[in-house]
Order: structure tokens, then C-alpha cells, then sequence
């Protein structure tokens, strides 16, 4: 019995993520998604491609790469593929200002081995470890709409960005190619 015992408080000891509630102190609003589980953790903000493979450009690439994040307590690679506005734009924009630093995120975690989620994250505040003050994760739009003065307009962003306007023009709406899109308009709306 004491063998067990011993065993388990190692195997305890040895998985401090078992030991940390990730909900602990989160302010993350629900987005209500399957699985979702709020949480507020440390984390160094990476070039997941550099991680995996060593090829590591400069600031993670200046916004060409998937960030992520290695949680200090586990040292688990998380993916934070959104931040929070309602499109699934990503979190690059919001974590690239803090490339190889050490952050707090809170955010919505993804976990569930029915579905194959697992380390999936929703980033909504950052901040530097440093910092009292945490940055809303919302900036996407915003700089989209910096990036695109030709696109201003009302309406979603996505009915105006310049690369899906393009991808429409070559490969229609369907993404068939022009000629097998117009065969389907015609056919929905005889």
C-alpha cells in the first residue's frame, strides 16, 4: 500500500497541470461552443512552426506564422486560433506584439477527446507578466480596416477584403471555378 501511495503522490508531483485549475481567477465570457472551459494562465508566446521544427525567422515572422503558446506551468504548446470577436480571424494579430515574451492570457480553452480537441484556445485578455494592465483581444478588425482603406465600406469585412474578392473572381462563389458556379446559380435560382 505504501508503494501506491507513493506512486501516486510522485505521478501527482510530476503533472503540475492536475494540480492548477485553469478556471482559477478567469473573467472569460462564454461563447458557449462545445467544451469550452474558461482559462487563465502563464504562457511564453511562440512561433508554433519554429517550436516544431527550429525554423525561427525574426518576431515570429511579423505576422506570416501561427503563434502559440507554451504554458509555463506544463510547458504544453496551446493554440490560440481566435481571439475575441465573433469571426475565427485567428489571435496573431494580438499575441505578435508580445513574440517570445512571457504573458497572462484568459481565454476560452478547447478540450475534448471525443471531438479530437485538445490545447485549443480563445484568447480574450493579454497582458505582459510585467504589466497591471491587460489588452482586450479584439484588435483584428481594426487593423484590417488599417490595412484595407480601399475596402471601407458597411456590411463584413469578408464581403470587401481584396484577397477573398479575388479568390470570388477566379474560383466563384462555390470555389468550382467560374463556369461550374454559373451552372449552380442557374440551377438555385430558376
Amino acid at each position: 500500500m505504501k508503494h501506491l501511495n507513493l506512486i501516486a503522490a510522485i505521478a501527482f508531483a510530476a503533472s503540475p497541470a492536475i494540480a492548477q485549475d485553469f478556471e482559477e481567477g478567469s473573467e472569460a465570457k462564454t461563447w458557449n461552443l462545445y467544451a469550452e472551459q474558461p482559462a487563465r494562465f502563464e504562457a511564453t508566446v511562440v512561433d508554433i512552426l519554429c517550436e516544431l521544427t527550429g525554423d525561427c525567422p525574426d518576431n515570429c515572422g511579423d505576422g506570416s506564422r501561427q503563434l502559440g503558446l507554451v504554458r509555463t506551468v506544463d510547458d504544453v504548446l496551446v493554440f490560440p486560433n481566435k481571439n475575441s470577436q465573433p469571426a475565427f480571424t485567428g489571435a496573431v494579430q494580438e499575441l505578435l506584439p508580445y513574440c517570445a515574451q512571457e504573458v497572462e492570457v484568459d481565454g476560452l480553452l478547447l478540450e475534448d477527446d471525443y471531438v479530437g480537441a485538445k490545447n485549443i484556445y480563445l484568447v480574450q485578455r493579454i497582458r505582459a507578466l510585467d504589466s497591471e494592465d491587460w489588452v482586450k483581444a479584439n484588435t483584428w478588425t481594426k487593423r484590417w480596416a488599417e490595412n484595407h482603406p480601399e475596402a471601407a465600406g458597411k456590411g463584413p469585412w469578408f464581403r470587401r477584403d481584396p484577397r477573398v474578392l479575388a479568390e470570388i473572381a477566379t474560383e466563384g462563389y462555390f470555389g468550382l471555378g467560374l463556369e461550374q458556379d454559373e451552372e449552380i446559380k442557374d440551377f438555385l435560382f430558376e
